[in-house]
C-alpha cells in the first residue's frame, strides 16, 4: 500500500498527538500527590466529558425532519403493522377453516378438552 505525502503527514500528526495524550495520562495517573488537587479517582478526560454531555442533550437539539420520520416509520411502525396484519390474516384463515368444518376438532391446535 503506497501512501501519499499528505497521508503520511496525517498519520505522523495523529501518532504524535496520541503519544502526547498518552504521556499526559501516564503523568497524571502516576502522580502521588494527585489527591491534593481535589480530583479523586480517575483522570479527567475532556473528550469523554464532551461525549457524555452530547448524549444527555441529544433530545434537546433533535429536529423532526422527513428523514427522521421515514426512519422511525420504516424501522418501528411498519414492521409492527406488517407483523400484526400477517398474524391477523393467518388467524382469520385458520378460524374460517375451523368454522366451515375443514379441520376436525381432534386435529385443532388449541382444544378445550
Amino acid at each position: 500500500m503506497v501512501l501519499t505525502k499528505e497521508q503520511e503527514a496525517f498519520i505522523c500528526r495523529k501518532h504524535e498527538q496520541t503519544l502526547k495524550l498518552r504521556n499526559e495520562y501516564l503523568k497524571q495517573s502516576s502522580n502521588p500527590f494527585r489527591h491534593a488537587t481535589g480530583e479523586g479517582g480517575t483522570v479527567f478526560d475532556a473528550g469523554l466529558a464532551r461525549f457524555q454531555a452530547m448524549r444527555v442533550s441529544n433530545y434537546e437539539h433533535f429536529r423532526p425532519t422527513g428523514h427522521s420520520f421515514r426512519t422511525g416509520l420504516f424501522a418501528v411502525v411498519l414492521p409492527i403493522a406488517i407483523y400484526a396484519w400477517m398474524l391477523k390474516s393467518e388467524r382469520d384463515c385458520r378460524e374460517q377453516k375451523y368454522r366451515t368444518g375443514q379441520v376436525a376438532y381432534k386435529d385443532r391446535r388449541f382444544k378445550f378438552i
